[in-house]
């Protein structure tokens, strides 16, 4: 048996044995839940082009393994990459010139290999919609109730039919609506809805929520305090004749002598203007999911 053989033979079994062993810890690291760099998913990345990371809730931080690449948030759940001009050797110094880019939303985090790739490669992606296979659950410390679950309570009330109104208000034409009251944790689910009686378009403006004195004397100073809503089902817009939207508040209480006035404007130069006024009992009564 010839010297050279032996060689070949030993190479032949020592890739046999190599190939066992990244298999057994792949499967390893599967069973126990690790990630590792060959089993993320795998994504081209070529300089002079961006690659953007559409999440299925709001981000709350991203990582980036690599200074070659840099990263910012078009929109709370977008997420642009680009390679930093003249940065391409620092991919190139790196093991399979990649760079690991984690992300970490409300509820789960997803991580992905970003692989450089030279320009002109067509079948180079330029968008990325986080798919359920590729998220982890996760607890995030700060964070309470998950976007896609305030959306799923707020379509829920969207669904009922309620016949009568909480407290409404009439002005200018415009009906303002508290179809609802619903509460979960520390969050309050106000149902709204707006009834345009006019021929006029209704351009919103601003919806302000405000804790005010319920009577305003000459003789005192009026308190106001504003409250922003953490979230809203759907953005203000236009109407012709009827809106609805459901607003998120963080729980809150005020004493007896105070209202919550919910203040409609128009967005115009002589807009009207349509305050729907709360009591804290009708807080109070509020339903529970």
């Amino acid at each position: 048996m010839s010297l050279s053989f032996m060689r070949l033979q030993l190479f032949v079994m020592l890739a046999f044995l190599f190939s066992f062993f990244l298999s057994a810890f792949d499967a390893l690291a599967q069973e126990r839940a690790i990630s590792t760099l060959n089993n993320l998913p795998r994504i081209e990345i070529t300089s002079g082009i961006s690659l953007h990371i559409v999440s299925p809730e709001p981000i709350q931080k991203v990582d980036i393994s690599s200074h070659a690449l840099v990263g910012d948030l078009l929109e709370s759940n977008v997420l642009r990459l680009k390679i930093v001009p003249d940065s391409v050797y620092l991919l190139l110094r790196t093991p399979d010139a990649s760079v690991v880019v984690t992300v970490i939303g409300e509820t789960f985090i997803a991580q992905y290999q970003l692989c450089f790739s030279p320009p002109g490669f067509c079948l180079t992606p330029t968008l990325l919609n986080i798919s359920p296979e590729d998220c982890h659950p996760l607890e995030v410390s700060g964070v309470g109730l998950s976007t896609p679950a305030m959306k799923v309570h707020a379509l829920s009330l969207l669904r009922n039919r309620s016949t009568s109104a909480i407290r409404k208000a009439d002005g200018y034409g415009v009906c303002t609506r508290l179809n609802q009251v619903y509460t979960l944790g520390e969050y309050i689910f106000l149902d709204l809805s707006f009834e345009n009686k006019t021929g006029l378009r209704y351009s919103i403006d601003e919806l302000r929520f405000k804790i005010e004195d319920k009577k305003i004397t000459k003789a005192t100073n009026a308190q106001s305090v504003e409250i922003a809503p953490i979230w809203q089902l759907y953005p203000l817009t236009s109407f012709k004749r009827n809106y609805r939207n459901v607003f998120v508040l963080k729980k809150m209480t005020f004493p007896e002598n105070k209202l919550l006035n919910i203040e409609l404007t128009e967005n115009q130069i002589s807009g009207r203007t349509i305050t729907l006024k709360v009591k804290y009992g009708d807080i109070l009564k509020a339903d529970t999911f």
